[in-house]
């Protein structure tokens, strides 16, 4: 069974830190605003403002930062302010011994889909879900309603309208996902998670097409396709084509390798780099149905 953090209550401490990309502090500054509003008391980390060319200060300044916010007792979530890259390099040194004793939400997408497998390893689940950076986007209301919900314990549903290539059919199983990028590149290490027996949810942003058939075909040929419960399909957004056209578009190229098995698969879903980007709870049981109506995933 995946442990869930206690859920968040008005009056409780939550830090929010930068593990990737360079934000500042004016960047989360609406952010701090929106988490003031649900009554939490708002701390940033020291890598908030921090810089090493494209980072938020260099590895051992993230990684400091992150453990003492997993470390401190009185901190009851993690915010994590951005993506890009970098979270990968921090993930192997990290100590969650005081967070096992203390387990404690930590929520965040794109980059952050290494902590949330890594977590899913250790046991523990975590919010697939907006990130302070882009707190504020026009579209995006929804989406922090989504993640508030999931914050204080409420039920989550996501919805998806019809699409061609969906398969329909009906699977329980606890979620697993994020960006796909940091699913391939995380296969093999220490925060590889498994898929046997649950639902994966994938979305990517600025990939070549042909690269992205080429991690597919990856998880499929290492066989961590093969028992899936259902699949989830999110936003593959601002892919990129090469001169000489690939000849297939990103949903078609999951179609490509989802159709050789009997799960069923539901596209459309409003999840990963764009506004409406609603929260996930991975490791958590989930529900998902695709019909005729078009696509449902309960939690």
């Amino acid at each position: 069974m995946v442990i869930a953090p206690p859920f968040l209550q008005p009056g409780q401490r939550v830090a929010i830190v930068a593990t990737a990309r360079k934000v500042s502090s004016a960047e989360v500054e609406l952010a701090h605003q929106t988490l003031t509003t649900w009554g939490l008391n708002v701390v940033l980390g020291e890598s908030i403002g921090a810089a090493q060319h494209q980072f938020a200060g260099d590895d051992d300044l993230r990684r400091r930062d992150l453990q003492r916010q997993l470390d401190d007792p009185n901190i009851r979530a993690i915010f994590c302010a951005r993506g890009g890259y970098g979270t990968a390099r921090l993930v192997d040194e990290l100590d969650f011994r005081a967070f096992a004793a203390r387990p404690k939400w930590v929520a965040g997408f794109s980059d952050i889909t290494v902590l949330h497998t890594h977590l899913l390893g250790l046991g523990y689940q975590s919010i697939h879900g907006a990130m302070p950076f882009a707190f504020q986007q026009p579209g995006g209301e929804l989406a922090l309603s989504s993640l508030r919900q999931a914050l204080f314990g409420e039920a989550l549903l996501c919805e998806a309208a019809p699409h061609s290539l969906n398969r329909p059919g009906t699977a329980t199983g606890e979620l697993v996902g994020g960006n796909l990028s940091l699913l391939h590149t995380s296969t093999g290490t220490r925060s590889q998670a498994s898929f046997a027996g649950r639902i994966l949810f994938l979305e990517d942003l600025d990939e070549y097409l042909y690269h992205l058939d080429r991690m597919l075909l990856h998880l499929h040929r290492s066989g961590q396709l093969a028992g899936l419960a259902g699949l989830v399909v999110g936003y593959f957004s601002h892919m990129r084509d090469n001169a000489i056209p690939f000849g297939q578009q990103a949903y078609e190229i999951i179609d490509h390798y989802a159709r050789r098995y009997q799960f069923p698969v539901g596209y459309n879903f409003p999840v990963g780099h764009e506004a409406d980007n609603r929260a996930l709870v991975v490791g958590r049981a989930a529900t998902l149905a695709v019909g005729p109506a078009g696509s449902t995933l309960r939690q």
